[in-house]
């Protein structure tokens, strides 16, 4: 069947200078004019202004304030409005919620199902409405018809009552009704599997429209829309077509019905058109193809449906037959842009491909055109022949760099994006976190520019046939990102600015009139950049990971800036954790938090620490740890990732650790340091050791150059 990918070849335009900013203090001198004076016609969707009443700001997603009283020449002067922890202090759970406000009042739930009413210029907290104890994903709270809408861990959606947080009307969904007769609302099992609701609510016109998750347990997506007054379904609409639907020839056999393509993140809405742009996520299994040939619709798909009646009018999917986790799940953003001196209406469609797929919002056609190109292939991952590329560039590379914190893990089979793998963890770049992951960008008025968020971390796939398991991220691998401006006229890069962390989970970016760039980092610091460079202008330490979206609100005539900082648990496990909610202005006497241990720039071995003492200075390569015995098991592995005895390894200074591959191991096994090349053993035979001296304290990841999953760390104290 037609892809309807529009398959043109080339790009239109004339790309924009392009400075690439290395370093988190840099200023970009070389950034040319043009991209600072875009020309940025009037925008069917308005910027929010005294209020930001959803996530995303307006219907378009431009997470864009008109308020400018904060500038670049003032930001120095903000400080602490005020500061609360709405959950009594907590740092067990993660915060994903991004905050709203509405005539002074901010709306926002926390991962422990507590909805909360702020007062925005005091922090008091004026109701609080708990919704249950089974968590999920919540990302922001709709508003509308004075209801507050949100959803629960259990299936349910709440409409409370935006005043007094009382509970108007709740709905149940993943029921039988609606079109799946495998889902159970009690347990919340779809088509055998795990799912439920998930991603920020979005209200328009008398509808709300509500997403899911379960894609990496086999849930079968779907998008709903009820009735904001009543809670009544309108319709729904399926990630995986069924029997009689356009899509379903792309599934093989019965695959459709456990097939994810969920749609966790929020849509965005075009009133004129009447239509919603919902992002759908990964097919399942995630990255094991052999089951289910064909393109798979609509997994990795933007699809334009008609706001009303739930029919699709028209789709882009922009990767065939995802093996990569390489789902859409950015927010859409709606822009009206000159072009060539004509307007055009266009849907920006993008996430961790590190590309940008820009499309008419009428038709879906490519606006810069998309070249199908071929790919590796692999016959029994069933993959497709070609993969759409975008006219213009991507924001981030799109294979490893031995420069950067993409630098393979050593041993690995590597490649660039659309590699194939099989059996053998194979690295990629970009991996599962991006190019970019679930950030909000932002649109600006002012510049024209979008702004997007970005990781730098490679992902290692394998599948289970034959005991292989996915290595997602490589233990010991760095973790870096960035932010990137990307003009979207010409979809390049008009800046780019490159540091220290991953900005793709969550880390979403507020643009505002007064020139300025909002944007959290896992490291619990606020910052401030200049729109036009990336130039950071302030900072503030939140006591928590900022993995949320930051919103500008005002009340008499006092522009407000807030975010809920929470952290996350991706890409980093050890984000600092947290239920801490901030509102600052011009002034503000309220001093930042104390700075919580950052979490580790590296993908972390976290088994408990064995001392040198209890493993005799030695590591047995080959073995998984028997804690129960404290000593080697008795079998040997040569999948596993933790298949060294210790996996975690802690000595004095001046220690000899001997690696030993025991006799009655079959297979060839090493331990070679990296990235600091502190010991290299050889390959060692059944039967061989080999010892180093640890004199420099530190911490040494190191790998088995036969297994190279199977990864080990020595610290030396």
């Amino acid at each position: 069947m037609d892809r309807r990918n529009f398959l043109t070849s080339t790009a239109a335009g004339t790309a924009t200078t392009v400075a690439l900013l290395t370093s988190p203090a840099a200023h970009a001198a070389e950034t040319s004019s043009e991209a600072l004076a875009l020309p940025v016609p009037a925008q069917s969707h308005g910027a929010t202004g005294r209020n930001f009443p959803k996530a995303g700001g307006n219907l378009g997603n431009h997470n864009h304030s008109s308020l400018k009283a904060i500038t670049t020449s003032n930001i120095r002067k903000l400080g602490g409005a005020w500061h609360i922890n709405l959950e009594n202090g907590s740092t067990g759970s993660p915060q994903q919620c991004a905050v709203v406000a509405q005539d002074g009042v901010l709306y926002l739930a926390t991962t422990q199902q507590n909805v909360f009413a702020v007062d925005g210029r005091t922090g008091v907290v004026r109701w609080r409405t708990n919704i249950g104890s089974e968590t999920t994903n919540m990302r922001g709270i709709a508003l509308g018809k004075g209801l507050a809408f949100t959803i629960s861990g259990s299936n349910l959606v709440y409409a409370l009552d935006q005043k007094t947080g009382a509970v108007v009307w709740t709905r149940e969904l993943l029921v039988e009704d609606q079109g799946d007769p495998g889902c159970d609302p009690q347990s919340g099992q779809c088509g055998g599997s795990k799912g439920g609701l998930a991603g920020a609510v979005v209200y328009w016109d008398g509808l709300i429209y509500v997403g899911t998750q379960g894609s990496t347990a086999g849930a079968r997506g779907r998008g709903y829309a009820l009735d904001a007054a009543t809670g009544e379904v309108a319709w729904a609409f399926w990630g995986t077509p069924g029997p009689g639907e356009y899509g379903h020839d792309t599934w093989e056999g019965d695959t459709w019905k456990t097939g994810g393509a969920v749609c966790w993140i929020h849509p965005a809405v075009d009133p004129e058109l009447g239509l919603v742009y919902w992002t759908f996520g990964n097919p399942y299994p995630r990255t094991d193809g052999s089951t289910r040939g064909g393109d798979n619709l609509f997994a990795n798909c933007l699809v334009a449906i008609d706001a009303k009646t739930g029919k699709r009018r028209w789709h882009f999917q922009s990767v065939h037959h995802d093996i990569w986790d390489y789902d859409g799940v950015m927010s859409p953003v709606l822009a009206d842009l000159l072009i060539k001196g004509k307007k055009r209406k266009v849907v920006v469609y993008g996430s961790k491909t590190g590309m940008y797929y820009i499309l008419d919002r009428a038709t879906g056609e490519p606006v810069h055109g998309m070249e199908e190109r071929p790919v590796p292939q692999h016959a029994d991952q069933k993959t497709a022949p070609t993969q759409p590329f975008p006219g213009g560039e991507p924001f981030v590379e799109t294979e490893p760099r031995l420069d950067k914190a993409t630098r393979p893990v050593p041993f690995y089979p590597t490649g660039g994006i659309f590699e194939v793998h099989w059996d053998r963890a194979t690295i990629i770049f970009p991996g599962a976190g991006g190019g970019a992951d679930w950030s909000f960008p932002s649109f600006s008025h002012r510049t024209g520019l979008v702004y997007v968020g970005y990781g730098l971390i490679n992902s290692a796939y394998s599948n289970t046939h034959g005991g292989r398991v996915n290595t997602a991220r490589p233990l010991g691998e760095y973790f870096a990102g960035g932010l990137a401006a990307v003009d979207p006229r010409t979809n390049t890069v008009a800046w780019r600015q490159e540091g220290d962390w991953s900005l793709a989970h969550g880390n979403s970016i507020l643009s505002t009139a007064g020139g300025l760039l909002f944007q959290g980092r896992p490291d619990g610091v606020l910052t401030a950049l200049d729109d036009r460079d990336g130039r950071l202008l302030w900072t503030w330490q939140c006591g928590a990971g900022v993995n949320t979206s930051p919103l500008t609100y005002e009340i008499d005539g006092e522009q407000y800036v807030a975010v809920l900082a929470g952290g996350n648990g991706l890409p980093y496990p050890d984000v600092p954790k947290g239920d801490h909610l901030w509102a600052f202005k011009l002034g503000g006497t309220v001093g930042p938090a104390a700075a919580p241990t950052p979490p580790s720039r590296r993908n972390q071995i976290r088994t408990d620490a064995v001392t040198g003492a209890v493993a005799n200075n030695t590591v047995t390569l080959g073995r998984i740890w028997d804690s129960s015995k404290n000593a080697p098991g008795t079998a040997e592995n040569l999948v596993a990732q933790n298949a060294m005895s210790p996996q975690n390894l802690t000595v004095a200074k001046g220690t000899t650790v001997t690696f030993t591959n025991p006799p009655h191991n079959k297979s060839a096994h090493g331990a070679v340091a990296f990235f600091e090349a502190e010991f290299d053993t050889g390959l060692l035979m059944p039967g061989q050791s080999a010892t180093h001296t640890f004199e420099t304290p530190g911490e040494y990841f190191y790998n088995d150059p036969i297994a190279p999953q199977n990864t080990g760390k020595i610290v030396v104290q």
